[in-house]
């Protein structure tokens, strides 16, 4: 307080020639003083990419850490290669990779297709004739109501594919009604092609005439436009069917159920094949044509239509939604809780 007694102001300036206290340098600081930092500060061992806030980071950090992974993968598969030419006839086997088929969980209905039991129930089924050559099959393809373009052009090549198949506009009917109709006039399948969104995503298969019936997802259908390096248009030779990994009694009853479907007295000459591969229970469905160039080499060329499968039920009798007993029908959140355990 001065004189006149009026308090003085304090100075919020710094007084010159006073020293400034030293702050702690951290991790981040380059002013050239290094003070050591205890290792609690530094990142916890269980930190993880998903923690990093910033989307831009997170992604910079996953792409770095998945390219030190692959570059380190290939540096043990160089040196193992190198191992292995070294030791020559002694060096140990390959090991097997894990994969989700081949640490498949056991299902207690797969069969061996050599077995009596199995033998005798494939003599005396609904598809015996078949496969006895006793009766031909005969194929009626429609659509749901009012279908779009793309649905049309995917049953008319299914069309070509499928001997003796015939496309019916179904115009309204109920699928009741058409079924005494298919049997009167000979069909041995009727076969319905459904849509959402102009696109096919679901297929009816009723064998006539008293089943059974299978409902399926259709998934990932493309024409034959749509394939690259694709061949000419398939001749009407009976081509050759193979199925392959069905190895569950519900696998066998579908394999044979789709197989009926083509006589089964193939023509070689037209070297054309259709295919039903079965891989986590989605059946891929191609349709090749080969050639042998030699005696080692053959040349195959994809003819299309292609599609997916996907097993929803399969129902005892003719399709009937209301009072049909079903032999299976998939129930997703129970059945695919475990990925290793498959039905087909």
């Amino acid at each position: 307080m001065d004189a006149a007694g009026v308090p003085e102001k304090r100075l919020k300036g710094k007084k010159k020639g006073a020293k400034r206290p030293k702050k702690e340098a951290g991790p981040g600081r380059d002013d050239g003083e290094v003070i050591a930092v205890p290792s609690e500060a530094a990142l916890p061992p269980s930190f993880s990419v998903s923690e990093i806030k910033n989307k831009q980071r997170r992604h910079l950090m996953f792409t770095k850490l998945k390219l030190e992974k692959r570059k380190l993968k290939m540096q043990v598969r160089k040196t193992r290669k190198k191992q292995r030419e070294a030791l020559g006839d002694k060096a140990p086997p390959k090991e097997i990779p894990k994969t989700i088929e081949n640490q498949r969980v056991y299902d207690e209905t797969t069969v061996d297709p050599e077995d009596e039991e199995v033998a005798f129930d494939e003599a005396t089924d609904e598809f015996s004739a078949y496969f006895n050559g006793l009766t031909s099959p005969k194929v009626l393809i429609t659509t749901s109501d009012r279908p779009r373009g793309r649905t049309v052009r995917f049953c008319e090549q299914l069309a070509t594919v499928i001997p003796d198949a015939h496309v019916y506009y179904r115009r309204g009917l109920a699928l009741k009604r058409i079924i005494p109709q298919c049997v009167s006039r000979g069909f041995t399948y009727l076969m319905v092609i459904n849509e959402d969104r102009k696109v096919p995503n679901g297929m009816v298969l009723c064998h006539l005439p008293d089943g059974p019936t299978a409902h399926f997802k259709v998934s990932s259908a493309r024409l034959r436009k749509e394939l690259k390096r694709r061949g000419k248009e398939p001749t009407f030779h009976f081509p050759e069917v193979i199925l392959n990994n069905f190895t569950t009694r519900l696998g066998h009853s579908v394999g044979r159920l789709l197989a009926a479907l083509f006589p089964h007295d193939p023509q070689f000459g037209g070297r054309q094949v259709a295919t039903f591969h079965n891989q986590r229970d989605f059946i891929f469905f191609r349709f090749h044509r080969y050639i042998f160039k030699n005696e080692k080499r053959v040349g195959i060329q994809e003819l299309g239509p292609r599609f997916t499968l996907k097993l929803r039920s399969l129902q005892k009798g003719t399709f009937d939604s209301k009072f049909g007993e079903y032999e299976w029908v998939l129930k997703r959140h129970e059945m695919d809780a475990c990925r290793r355990k498959f039905h087909l």
